[in-house]
């Protein structure tokens, strides 16, 4: 089996309470794709770099089992870029510059080899992209998850709703799903985005960590309690490419494998805000990724004892 990824391969520039960096490597695909590394070795990327991009970073992909033949690298153009900074209770930030760059001209080809993936994450992107790759799909995957954001519901919501028919999954945020939905009540928002095409939402909380949904059950997963919260940026990127990557490991798209994925993918976010950027991720071991799941089942494990009235 195999996933297919698409979405930006980026630049990033971050300022935190901690610290900020320069121009650094980001981008949904690269988070997602490293991220799912840890649990499968068919990674297929479809995304675009300008020429700028180095080629280091690319390697780097690479070694993590993902497939590049899909990465446009425009000549003589510049690699989309991001700024911005966090506020001190790390969950809101401001934008400070986006350059769109190749990403304002971007028509994803999926190689003939991609075609026939089993699963497909869709990064954030403008939906009549992500709709693109569906449509050069030869046949369709068994699992489609697609990742989304408030700017393209502010300006392309039709586009978006489109896409929603036909996809499986959906990962948003709260405040995401109360636009969307026009709920503040999450149960309520849920109900309603799953009445537009996917079978299952989850709602991504940050360090309240995330909910579960299809339309008869729900389930909580926590976020583990850090000590040091440096960088959130990728951080429900890298929860997509862990809750994706065990899906396709296990090969089960039920809702009860669906609840371990959904573990996993916190487990690679509570990493990833760790250092800024990739940095954490990239120098994991697959040891530390089962070291910290032990520490998600020793948070919510207890026993339960009944006492006769």
């Amino acid at each position: 089996m195999s996933i297919l990824i698409v979405g930006t391969v980026a630049f990033d520039a971050i300022e935190t309470p901690f610290g900020k960096t320069d121009k650094i490597v980001g981008g949904a695909a690269t988070y997602i794709g490293l991220s799912a590394s840890f649990f499968s070795n068919n990674l297929n990327l479809v995304s675009v770099v300008g020429d700028d991009f180095p080629k280091q970073a690319i390697k780097i992909l690479e070694q993590h089992n993902i497939d590049t033949k899909g990465l446009q690298i425009k000549e003589g153009e510049k690699t989309f870029f991001w700024s911005g900074k966090y506020h001190n209770d790390m969950n809101t930030r401001d934008t400070i510059e986006t350059q769109l760059n190749v990403l304002e001209t971007f028509d994803p080809i999926v190689p003939k080899e991609y075609q026939n993936s089993e699963f497909l994450m869709l990064g954030n992107l403008m939906p009549s992209v992500q709709k693109k790759v569906l449509d050069q799909m030869k046949t369709r995957p068994k699992l489609i998850v697609l990742d989304t954001m408030n700017f393209w519901m502010d300006h392309f919501l039709e586009d978006l709703k489109e896409a929603l028919k036909e996809v499986d999954v959906l990962t948003i945020n709260d405040e995401e799903a109360r636009q969307l939905s026009g709920e503040y009540s999450l149960v309520k928002a849920a109900k309603k985005i799953l009445e537009t095409g996917p079978n299952y939402l989850v709602i991504k909380k940050g360090e309240h960590g995330a909910l579960l949904f299809n339309k008869e059950e729900v389930f909580f997963a926590p976020a583990l309690p850090l000590e040091d919260v440096f960088d959130p940026t990728g951080a429900g990127d890298c929860f997509a490419g862990g809750f994706i990557g065990y899906l396709e490991k296990t090969k089960d798209i039920s809702f009860e494998n669906m609840k371990r994925a959904v573990i996993h993918g916190s487990v690679m976010a509570s990493f990833c805000v760790e250092k800024f950027g990739t940095e954490r991720i990239k120098e994991l071991t697959h040891q530390d990724v089962e070291n910290r799941l032990q520490e998600f089942i020793d948070l919510v494990q207890f026993e339960r004892s009944l006492t006769k009235s």
